[in-house]
């Protein structure tokens, strides 16, 4: 299993929250964050606190996540995405039912 952790500006929540479900996410969790990055500019000023969604998926999953978010977002918005291997107790419970 891996955790994929995003955090990106506020006005993306709807959107990342569509396309990882598209790709195969069947839950997430969402936090409000406040942070700081290289430029030294908080967008939560102006927008509010940033979103950080956190799931747990398949190794396939992940890898269509981070090509998703990647691809639409990067270029022009502030978002980081980053995974991490996990042992998850209930493990069955996140794998694909098909």
């Amino acid at each position: 299993m891996t955790l994929v952790t995003i955090v990106a500006e506020r006005l993306l929540k709807k959107r990342v929250l569509e396309g990882i479900r598209s790709v195969g996410a069947r839950g997430w969790t969402l936090t409000d964050v406040t942070g700081e990055g290289d430029h030294r500019i908080s967008a939560h000023e102006w927008e509010g606190p940033s979103v950080k969604v956190e799931t747990l998926v398949t190794d396939e999953v992940a890898r269509k996540i981070l090509e998703l978010v990647s691809g639409r977002y990067f270029e022009h918005h502030a978002v980081i995405v980053f995974t991490s291997p996990v042992r998850v107790i209930r493990g069955e419970k996140f794998r694909d039912r098909s």
